[in-house]
Order: structure tokens, then sequence, then C-alpha cells
């Protein structure tokens, strides 16, 4: 069993961040050479991407009716039944 509900935009967000490090680390190491700027669109993109992805996985798990969260452990105060 899962102990969380998976988030791909999480791990593409992480993805082009984790790209980013090691563009900067094979820059510092002398491997290659490689331009202050060239991080920001390689961050941008991943971000963007990772926002599209996020947005796309919430519109498709609310039209599936799972949220995430069991039934119950919602933030708003109970209701009362009258009868």
């Amino acid at each position: 069993m899962l102990r969380h509900e998976f988030r791909p935009g999480k791990l593409i967000a992480g993805f082009f961040l984790t790209l980013a490090g090691i563009i900067y680390a094979g820059d510092a190491g002398g491997a290659w050479e490689t331009p202050w700027f060239a991080i920001i669109p390689v961050v941008t993109a991943g971000l963007c991407l990772a926002g599209a992805v996020g947005f796309l996985t919430r519109s498709i798990r609310r039209r599936r009716g799972t949220a995430g969260s069991t039934p119950g452990t919602s933030d708003a105060p109970p209701t009362e039944i009258p009868g």
C-alpha cells in the first residue's frame, strides 16, 4: 500500500532542478563551459511543465472523485442531520 499519493508534477519539478544542479556542477568541475543565463530556461520550462502536469493530475482526480482525502477528514465543521 502506498504511503502517499503519487504527484507527477513534483517529480518533474525535481527532475528539472536536479538537471540544473548537474549543469552547474559540470561547469564548476571543468567538464564544460556553461553561461550564467543557461539555467533560466531550464528551470522555467521545468516549473511550467510541472505546473501543467500538476493541474492536469488534479483535474483528472477531481473528475474521478478521488481527491486523495478519506471521507470524514474534511476541515469543515460537521453538520447535524435534522430528525
